[in-house]
């Protein structure tokens, strides 16, 4: 929850902004201002405070405790003209808080922490558990001197500007093993251990929490490193596994019997086999995802000599690698996309086509590795990014528009297997951003059409042509015409040429969005097909087509009125269907 705090009518009418934009996030606190940011600072994990920095800093200092618990708090001056991250940039979120909130209110975010400032993800916002020396391999990374990455288990980072050749006076350690930080070094805790955990009916907690800890430390494994319990489904309302999953701070997950009985393992038995119908628990929950086995079925010990009533087993599994396929637009900066931008600072390895990097290379974090290549690579590419990913890295995959038409998703989903995590992101297309600039070309059914033969044949291409033209849909061509290819783009036209009238409107696109960008709209008759060439769009209409006062309109399927007349409830209804 963030707490809302206000002074002044001005003030308060800027809160009054954010909790209209935010009412499940947000609360306001009315009241004297000293007692509202007390309280707020109590009760929610962030503060944005209407009030001066001055004022703030005096205010919340008695009540500072610890950066990784206190509240993140911004404060907003009265002029609404910046959003100032004042504390807990990082752990509390309000760096990440004053951009949201500049960006809702038109204010500019104002973030002093080094590594933000500089680009380098702060160590202790990689989403895993740190200990160590935090502060002084934190400055030497801003220092630029060298930072070494012991990588002991492969995991996907962010970028980071480590040193060449992995070695250095400082260390960010990636492991999992129970192992203290030495001198001017940082412990990274991948969530790579799986504990697989059996338990009778009643099983106390204590007891559960005891095989687990036990297991953990004997095979010298920390417990920071747990991702999960994981049991058979029977088992998933067991108070003792669900508190223990608690206490750890994981959560429990659960598999069919079914899935279970079909894991290979070292230790089956008998009795999990009569009670729940598999015979194995602890050690098929932990295996059955895939994994190395750390620690075998182990049983808890009871002091009265008891038998056990829970059993546990610890696997590794390894890092999965994440491959974000994502999708740049149509090359305005302004169209791409928060989450494109998002994903691009989040990766360690970009793959892309040379003039591609070359659009977004100042969006890359320092120490993201780049891996470039120039025009007929899409294939290797895709190989490459995948590639890559299996080795457990974070990798973004780029392409123009939207990744998933005529672009790269296809091929790089085509070569990764499920042994990766794959994420697309969407991107504005070519067609799109035409079609914005043309009117509203595609206001019906459309289509778009490659016209590039060199993946598909001119005969499947003519067919689709044909069946678009039959169809009476819009049509958007990408690929029209090369130096190499001149003749494929007359042909479609006269495809469409034999069902439609030779007034029926055409936009020609180029480079849509980009600043040398042209867009006009012609006739199918009209159209010279030699002013097109690859880095354009070509939008024919369909037979209810129009052109209205210099723009191309696809009526939505009611009949076609004049523009007189389409200020009724008919032309402004949306398709609710």
């Amino acid at each position: 929850m963030i707490g809302l705090i206000s002074a002044t009518a001005a003030g308060a009418a800027a809160r009054d902004r954010l909790a209209a934009a935010w009412p499940e996030r947000t609360r306001v606190y009315e009241g004297p201002v000293g007692d509202a940011v007390r309280r707020a600072f109590a009760e929610c994990e962030q503060l944005v405070c209407f009030l001066a920095t001055g004022a703030v800093v005096r205010l919340v200092a008695p009540l500072l405790g610890d950066k990784a618990s206190d509240p993140g708090v911004v404060c907003v001056d009265e002029a609404g003209r910046f959003a100032v991250s004042l504390v807990g940039g990082h752990g509390g979120g309000a760096n990440e808080l004053a951009r949201e909130v500049g960006g809702l209110l038109g204010a500019e975010p104002v973030v002093t922490t080094a590594t933000d400032a500089v680009g380098i993800p702060g160590l202790d916002t990689l989403g895993l558990p740190v200990e160590g020396d935090v502060a002084g391999v934190t400055r030497a990374l801003l220092d630029g001197e060298p930072v070494a990455l012991d990588a002991e288990v492969a995991w996907p980072l962010p970028p980071v500007p480590f040193a060449d050749g992995g070695t250095g006076a400082y260390t960010v350690r990636l492991t999992d093993r129970a192992v203290a930080p030495g001198t001017q070094e940082v412990l990274l805790r991948p969530p790579s251990l799986v504990v697989g955990v059996g338990a009778s009916r009643g099983a106390p907690v204590e007891e559960v929490l005891e095989v687990i800890e036990g297991a953990l430390r004997d095979a010298g494994l920390s417990a920071a490193s747990v991702a999960e319990l994981a049991t058979v489904d029977a088992k998933a309302d067991e108070p003792g596994i669900v508190e223990a999953a608690r206490r750890l701070g994981v959560p429990v997950v659960t598999h069919s019997a079914e899935e279970l009985a079909a894991v290979e393992v070292p230790n089956p038995s008998d009795a999990p086999l009569a009670a729940v119908g598999t015979p194995s628990v602890a050690e098929a929950a932990a295996l059955v995802r895939g994994g190395e086995l750390l620690v075998p079925k182990r049983k808890s010990e009871r002091a009265d000599g008891r038998p056990a009533m829970a059993t546990c087993a610890v696997v590794r599994r390894p890092g999965r690698g994440r491959l974000a396929v994502v999708g740049l637009g149509p090359g305005a900066r302004d169209l791409l996309t928060p989450r494109a931008k998002a994903e691009l600072e989040r990766a360690s390895v970009l793959v892309g086509l040379d003039q591609y990097v070359a659009q977004i290379r100042d969006l890359l974090r320092p120490g993201t590795r780049i891996l470039e290549s120039g025009l007929g690579a899409e294939e290797e590419r895709a190989r490459t990014a995948v590639a890559e990913a299996r080795r457990g890295r974070a990798v973004a995959l780029i392409g123009s528009g939207d990744a998933g038409v005529y672009a790269m998703a296809s091929p790089a989903l085509a070569e990764a297997s499920d042994d990766i995590d794959v994420v697309g992101v969407p991107g504005v297309t070519a067609a799109l951003a035409a079609a914005a600039l043309l009117g509203a070309p595609l206001g019906h059914d459309h289509v778009s059409i490659s016209l590039s033969d060199l993946h598909t044949p001119w005969e499947v291409i003519e067919r689709r042509v044909r069946a678009a033209a039959e169809a009476d849909l819009v049509v958007t061509f990408y690929n029209p015409r090369s130096r190499g290819r001149d003749w494929q783009l007359p042909k479609a036209l006269a495809i469409l040429a034999g069902h439609r009238e030779p007034t029926t409107p055409v936009g020609v696109v180029r480079n849509a969005s980009r600043p040398d960008g042209t867009a006009r709209v012609t006739t199918l008759a009209e159209l010279d097909p030699a002013t097109v060439d690859m880095m354009t769009v070509v939008t024919v209409g369909n037979t209810a087509s129009r052109t209205v006062a210099g723009r191309m309109v696809t009526p939505r399927g009611y009949r076609w009125q004049d523009a007189a007349s389409m200020s009724g409830s008919a032309a402004g209804q949306e398709d609710t269907q």
